[in-house]
Formats: structure tokens, sequence, C-alpha cells
């Protein structure tokens, strides 16, 4: 018998407010967005409006996700953060972006990304190591996209630098269904709420009509 009273699954979705040089990985993340609205989770993001940071949101809203934002000050106007769906809360640095994208979500899913995408990846595994969090960690690899930074991840196991189960805490798939089934597997921590921790979002946060 399901458990009513478990909140539902909210997954921050680390990846590029670029669209990269294949409309496969837009397209990847309108699929794994609108899956994630249908399966009534919530979706924490950059608050990107381009690139498949926002093509991610876009689908996750149009499908019934709660979809909450979280933006630096910096990058408020670069992202184009005024015209990104759902809430978006806006921050004084990337640090406190970081912290509180970590502590609102329950999951983390990867998508193709730069730099940035790669920090927050490592950062929160690192967490799991260190036990600051137990949350899912999972990289949606659409056309091997992540195949070489898992090869690299395989070399520091096997050279000593981790452990074999340290390796395992970044989960890894090409579809999308069971990136969700992984992502909302027990166990794991459920995610803070923006309205339990005073939180207001900006007041040029795109909802959609009720």
């Amino acid at each position: 018998m399901p458990d009513i009273h478990r909140r539902a699954a909210v997954i921050a979705t680390f990846c590029e407010a670029r669209p990269g040089r294949d409309p496969a990985y837009v397209a990847l993340a309108e699929e794994f967005g609108a899956a994630l609205g249908r399966r009534g989770c919530g979706l924490v993001y950059g608050a990107g409006g381009v690139g498949v940071m926002g093509a991610v949101a876009g689908a996750a809203l149009a499908h019934g996700a709660t979809v909450t934002g979280v933006v630096p000050h910096d990058l408020h106007e670069r992202e184009r953060s005024g015209t990104a769906p759902g809430q978006t809360f806006v921050v004084q640095s990337m640090h406190e972006r970081k912290a509180l994208m970590y502590r609102l979500s329950s999951a983390f899913a990867v998508l193709p990304g730069g730099f940035g995408t790669l920090d927050e990846l490592m950062e929160v595994a690192t967490w799991n190591q260190l036990g600051t969090h137990r949350k899912r960690v999972v990289l949606l690899n659409a056309k091997g996209y992540f195949d070489s930074l898992l090869g690299f991840l395989d070399t520091v196991a096997r050279e000593g630098f981790m452990t074999g189960e340290e390796r395992d805490l970044v989960q890894v798939t090409d579809r999308v269904e069971e990136a969700l089934d992984l992502l909302t597997a027990e166990p794991g921590e459920a995610g803070a709420s923006p309205a339990r921790d005073g939180l207001r979002p900006a007041p040029d946060s795109r909802t959609p009509a009720r």
C-alpha cells in the first residue's frame, strides 16, 4: 500500500543554459521535464529561461510540476530568469544558489552541461561521500555525453582514490523513466520547503494561470 504521507520527490536538475549543438539535448530535457511532471514530482533548477535548463523547466511546468528556480543576482539577466518557468528566488551568490537548491531537493538529476553542471555534480556527490546528505545522484547520459566522465571516475576508483561504493554514488542511465525510478527510490532525504524556510519568490516569477 502506498504511503499517503510520503512527500512527493523534488528533483534538482543540473544542466546548461545553452541548447548544445544537437537538438537531441533539448529534446531530452523536454522529455525528462514532462515525465517528471506526470509523476507528480517537483523540480528545482537554476532558473535559466533558455537552453537545456529552460526546456526542462518549461516541460515540467506544462505537465503539472511545481517548479522552483534559484539564481544569483549577477546571473539574473544573463540567463533570462525573468522569463524562466516557475517561481524564481534570487540569491546573492553562486554558493547560496547551490546551497538552497541542495536543501530544497530530495535527489539530483544531471543532464548535459558545462563547468557549472560538473561543479554541482561533484559537490553533491562529495556531500554524499562525506555524509553531509543522503540523496541520489543520477546522470541522464544522452548520446553517451558522460561516457568519458564515467570512464574517469572508474579510473579514480581503480587507482585507489575512491572506493567502489563511493564510485557507485553516481548512477547513470540513458532512459528517462529509469532515471526517475532511480531518483524517486528510497532511501533518501526529503527536501525542505521554500515556504517553511520563509523564502519569497522574485516578483517577476512566471507561473501558469490556474
